[in-house]
């Protein structure tokens, strides 16, 4: 059986008077279309779980917001709206939300999607490149053969952090010391933060 959270009631109370009864009325359709619904509160905004994330709404100075966990999944990968958090935009009234029963459809189909187990796919991002090496760690690996061996055959993550720590210096001195501590270190096979590694 589902439950009310107090914190959910307090978070009510405390909205300005506008959002007041949006919240009420979003809160009614959930657990009317989800009994079995838990309330709580993740993001410091109230939330309601049945079998993991279903929905949430959130109360703002001029508006509030209301979205699907899954709402890539149950509006075909297109948000109804990018203009606010959630699918449904800035909502100031209640006319701003489609019908009741509308609602109480996409609460059902959310929650037989986390009935079902379906998961929502991760974006993939593509693996970032090797940086760029800058002029003078190229001209000073190629007086260490050691050191440029390590240096070709580190990931990208790891030639990236001698790169950025040797670009970020402010001074020419600064950057010069890091410049000859990289080569050192490269030439004895080090990662840039081997300090910190367990051996």
């Amino acid at each position: 059986m589902g439950n009310h959270d107090p914190r959910v009631d307090a978070y009510i109370a405390k909205a300005t008077p506008f959002a007041q009864p949006i919240l009420k009325h979003l809160r009614e359709i959930v657990h009317g279309a989800c009994p079995d619904v838990e309330e709580t509160i993740k993001w410091s905004m109230p939330f309601f779980d049945y079998r993991g994330s279903l929905c949430h709404f959130a109360a703002f100075k001029q508006h509030c917001a209301f979205g699907f966990w899954k709402g890539k999944l149950l509006f075909g990968g297109d948000p109804l709206s990018e203009d606010a958090m959630g699918q449904f935009g800035r909502i100031t009234s209640i006319k701003d939300l489609p019908p009741k029963k509308v609602l109480a459809e996409y609460v059902k189909a959310a929650a037989k999607l986390n009935e079902s187990g379906v998961k929502v796919a991760k974006a993939k991002t593509a693996p970032r490149a090797a940086p760029k090496a800058p002029d003078d760690l190229v001209a000073a690996l190629k007086k260490n053969k050691k050191a440029l061996a390590t240096y070709e055959a580190f990931s990208p993550s790891c030639k990236r952090e001698y790169v950025d720590w040797i670009t970020e210096a402010k001074r020419e001195a600064t950057r010069a010391k890091r410049l000859a501590d990289a080569v050192a270190w490269m030439a004895e096979g080090k990662q840039r933060n081997w300090k910190y590694m367990n051996c």
